[in-house]
């Protein structure tokens, strides 16, 4: 585990030190050896701990989602190339900085073992989130964004703390291998219902579930592209991680508890969707379409079955690598024409063809089309859904016509039809766009081919 923590660390310390000229090419360099060392050493089907600290380890359903935060992360900063150019040269050095902090944060995070450890890296999380939105958003409505996403999360944090209090004051103990072992202690139906909806209100927030997902949308339109990327990639992925790691150390509801949660995350799978088609800003399009995916997780995990956690970790690493290209397709459309309102992005088919051909690849893992991996994520989340009530399938195939039919719509507004007058002839795309959806790419392709790489062991 120190083997990546450390370097991590060390660049998020070192950042500073670091001449002018070289801070993106240093950054990014590291970064890169970093992801390259958690490639090698870890491995989602042989557990781990650090022998010099129980309290961190990983095993099947935090390594892929560590994986995904490291690949992620060197990408992030050349996304965030054409940005980091109309900065000082001491903003860049604060931007990496926070980058790097957010990242080890993250870490830590997934290689916790221990809820108290859990709940301090899971909420230390908001403020590199929420400096990044609030300090190098696009618009002045990132303050607004900020104090929505602020809310959201502190509020759904205290519960969540005073049930690991209470877990602690009844077992003893908060470490989570330790507390697999327990037996699950036989309290009063109220007392075990309240500290189940405290323990995951926290999570159905971060996830987030439809009715709490309000800070979503505004926090993805007004972060910047490093931030949308990592919100929309690890950041919801770390609310369906805490559902999956803790629900197991909880004690089983009947159904008048989660069925109203299961309902509303049903329901949210297709309000999602529709949201979608009525959506103006290409950046708020996205989010919503991540509320969509991330509720047909969320139902998924609640009903307990055994396909769940395998079918959530499939699609939340699809789901993370389709979303990030997506937001990196939107950011170099704004780059181009500067602005992200669908009716002024129309006819960029005749100015970059190239990017039009990743944009059909994108649209089409996002419709979970044949033979991507999102398919193999979706099919065993609705096939667990299905074993748990026959109905939830007519929910699924309205969910999956919905969201074709915004993805088809996304496509055709932003690709067809004629050239407005706001977009340059004169731009071609250039390498670094190519080699960054390249890499998003690359692991869907290589986990098409190999999906129980994603799915716990």
């Amino acid at each position: 585990m120190l083997k990546i923590l450390t370097p991590t660390a060390t660049s998020t310390l070192i950042t500073s030190f670091i001449p002018n000229k070289a801070t993106w090419l240093s950054s990014t360099s590291c970064t890169t050896i970093t992801t390259t060392i958690s490639v090698l050493i870890l491995n989602p089907s042989d557990p781990a701990m650090d022998p010099s600290n129980s309290s961190l380890g990983s095993d099947g359903y935090s390594t892929p989602l560590m994986l995904l935060s490291c690949w992620l992360l060197p990408m992030m900063f050349m996304a965030s190339q054409n940005l980091m150019s109309n900065l000082t040269p001491r903003q860049i050095k604060t931007f990496i900085a926070i980058t790097l902090a957010l990242q080890l944060a993250l870490l830590m995070a997934f290689m916790a073992m221990d809820l108290m450890l859990f709940y301090i890296t899971f909420e230390a999380t908001l403020i590199p989130t929420l400096v990044i939105i609030s300090r190098w958003g696009s618009q002045l409505a990132r303050l607004n964004a900020g104090t929505y996403f602020l809310f959201y999360t502190i509020t759904t944090s205290i519960p969540l703390m005073l049930s690991i209090l209470a877990v602690q004051n009844v077992k003893g103990t908060t470490s989570m291998p330790v507390l697999q072992l327990i037996p699950t202690t036989s309290e009063s139906p109220w007392t075990n219902t309240l500290l189940w909806l405290s323990t995951l209100l926290a999570f159905l927030a971060k996830t987030p579930i439809y009715g709490l997902h309000l800070w979503l949308p505004k926090a993805h339109v007004e972060a910047p592209i490093a931030g949308s990327m990592v919100l929309a990639a690890v950041l919801l992925k770390l609310g369906g991680y805490g559902m999956l790691r803790v629900t197991n150390l909880l004690t089983t509801q009947d159904n008048t508890t989660y069925m109203p949660l299961l309902c509303l995350s049903l329901w949210g799978t297709l309000a999602a969707g529709l949201i979608c088609l009525r959506q103006g800003d290409l950046k708020s399009l996205i989010a919503y379409s991540s509320i969509g995916h991330m509720a047909l997780v969320t139902a998924a995990i609640l009903t307990r079955d055994q396909l769940a956690p395998t079918g959530a970790m499939i699609l939340m690493v699809a789901h993370g690598l389709t979303s990030s290209m997506l937001f990196c397709l939107a950011n170099f459309n704004y780059e181009r024409a500067g602005t992200r309102t669908l009716i002024a992005l129309q006819g960029l088919q005749l100015t970059s063809p190239l990017l039009t051909a990743w944009w059909f690849l994108a649209c089409s893992t996002n419709m979970a089309l044949p033979p991507t991996i999102n398919l193999n994520g979706e099919l065993t989340l609705i096939t667990s859904l299905f074993s748990w009530l026959d109905i939830t399938v007519f929910m699924a195939g309205l969910k999956t016509f919905a969201t074709t039919t915004y993805t088809l719509y996304m496509f055709s507004s932003t690709q067809q039809a004629t050239l407005p007058p706001n977009i340059k002839p004169s731009s071609p795309s250039q390498t670094r766009e190519h080699f960054l959806m390249l890499l998003h790419l690359l692991p869907s392709a290589g986990l098409a081919t190999n999906p129980k790489l994603t799915a716990p062991q």
